[in-house]
């Protein structure tokens, strides 16, 4: 079994571009059938100035392909 709180410590990993997404700080859940829908990772400020906002990158679960020791290897095709 997984705790929440090991996923947070692992490094999300976009297999298809190799691009390292950050690290789990929330999840989508669906409350009536009890599971994860997905997992929200931080984006970057899609700006440089003082104004710009972070945007979440959502992945759905289904798009994780092996959770690792360290890391999570995920393809939500983001390119």
């Amino acid at each position: 079994m997984l705790k929440i709180s090991e996923i947070k410590t692992k490094e999300v990993i976009n297999v298809s571009n190799g691009e390292r997404l950050g690290y789990i700080y929330d999840f989508e859940l669906d409350l009536e059938k009890g599971t994860i829908i997905a997992i929200v990772v931080p984006g970057n400020s899609k700006g440089l100035g003082f104004f710009s906002k972070p945007y979440d990158i959502l992945i759905d679960w289904k798009d994780i392909i092996r959770i690792g020791n360290d890391i999570i290897l995920v393809d939500p095709g983001l390119d």
